[in-house]
């Protein structure tokens, strides 16, 4: 199955950004107050995506060696992901007040962010190691 690595790998890095743009988006028009932003067929579609992802990245987990995650960033990044599912799910359903929703879903997209640069520099401090 290592011959399809590259294909996962993009496969996954271009629906975990599909995957964010999606929350990005509803989470804005949420907040914009536009009702249809939680509808079902965008809900729906973020489901399907999510678990897209999920599948990609349990392939590459089971097909890349055990040495490249030695160094604790995947770690990191699976706590990080749940953190980022609750305050999505606070900013998008749960939240009972704007100011929540609104604040949750600041704190779900710095969230990400440091998903996305833990991913990129294969080092659990993500964006801070790139700033030292």
């Amino acid at each position: 199955m290592i011959e399809f690595y590259p294909q996962i790998k993009h496969a996954h890095i271009g629906l975990a950004l599909l995957s964010g743009s999606l929350f990005a988006l509803r989470g804005l028009l949420l907040l914009l107050g536009v009702r249809w932003a939680n509808a079902a067929p965008l809900r729906y579609l973020s489901y399907a995506i999510d678990t897209a992802l999920l599948t990609a990245a349990l392939m590459l987990l089971t097909i890349l060696p055990a040495g490249l995650y030695a160094n604790g960033w995947l770690a990191v990044k699976v706590a990080l992901i749940v953190a980022y599912v609750v305050l999505g799910v606070f900013a998008l359903r749960r939240g009972r007040t704007r100011g929540t929703r609104a604040a949750c879903y600041v704190a779900a997209l710095l969230v990400f962010a440091q998903v996305y640069f833990i991913a990129r520099t294969h080092h659990p401090l993500g964006a801070l190691y790139l700033l030292g």
